[in-house]
């Protein structure tokens, strides 16, 4: 299923609306859709390299607005938004969270956890849900996601823009790989970070 997502994710890339198709998957991939914006913005840049910045904003509200009716799924509705933590897997830690924000503990996480979702490879509509669940301060939550987002699609369109088509093949043969290894990078760049500070 995965597969044939990701498929349809990049054919949308060589339509004509893919600007339409990536706004619609920018939103709903913040919320429930499991195939990262990413997909789409690589060979969309390839093709179209003087509108890199364009994807780039398209991208990065359309996800952030996406974020935000996750937010109000875990806020207005929280057994559609356990439903889609749970196919994630995510149910326990989500809970667990709740129960700690509620004992007045584990906010500063909570802030980096967040941001660290939407920068990196981590299923981001799960903590847009789960912000909506605990309540989160809306205000902080939009600032965040918008930070977290533009940061991590103005890097993917830029690299595009610069290296075209070789980092379009890069990502259609080593996605996972790369994901798994940025989101690794950046986890632990933003531990050292947090323990320094803290």
């Amino acid at each position: 299923m995965i597969t044939k997502l990701y498929q349809k994710s990049l054919q949308l890339a060589a339509h004509k609306s893919s600007k339409v198709f990536l706004a619609i998957v920018s939103f709903v991939e913040s919320s429930f859709f499991p195939i990262p914006p990413d997909v789409m913005i690589v060979p969309m840049v390839v093709a179209k390299k003087n509108d890199y910045l364009k994807i780039f904003l398209i991208a990065t509200l359309f996800s952030t607005f996406g974020g935000v009716f996750g937010y109000f799924i875990g806020l207005h509705f929280f057994d559609v938004g356990m439903a889609v933590v749970e196919f994630y897997g995510y149910e326990e830690k989500a809970l667990t969270l709740k129960n700690s924000l509620t004992e007045g503990t584990g906010l500063y996480i909570w802030l980096i956890t967040l941001f660290l979702a939407g920068f990196t490879p981590l299923p981001f509509k799960v903590f847009t849900i789960t912000s909506g669940m605990i309540g989160f301060n809306l205000f902080v939550f939009f600032l965040i996601c918008l930070i977290s987002r533009g940061l991590r699609f103005f890097i993917v369109c830029y690299l595009s823009f610069k290296f075209g088509g070789t980092l379009n093949n890069f990502m259609q043969t080593e996605a996972a790989k790369w994901f798994a290894i940025l989101g690794i990078v950046t986890v632990a760049i933003f531990s050292v970070i947090y323990f320094v500070i803290k």
